[in-house]
């Protein structure tokens, strides 16, 4: 299950990043870590972008980014 398949409300423990390069590090930096609890905010109209809740902090990204962070229901 990745990130783009949760819905508005709830929540997933990352597992693993499915990115490389500077895309990787941009993720980590956000907090999106093995382990982390994220939250699904809400979806914009056309469902891109999406914000989620991660560490304290509200962050967007794009249908297709969200598809590269791996997760299990928390």
């Amino acid at each position: 299950m990745t990130l783009d398949d949760l819905r508005t409300g709830e929540k997933g423990r990352v597992v693993r990043l499915e990115a490389t390069g500077p895309f990787k590090k941009r993720l980590l930096e956000m907090g999106f870590v093995a382990g982390a609890e994220v939250e699904v905010i809400r979806y914009a109209p056309l469902k891109d972008p999406v914000e989620f809740r991660v560490k304290g902090y509200h962050v967007s990204l794009r249908h297709e980014e969200a598809a590269r962070i791996v997760v299990e229901p928390a």
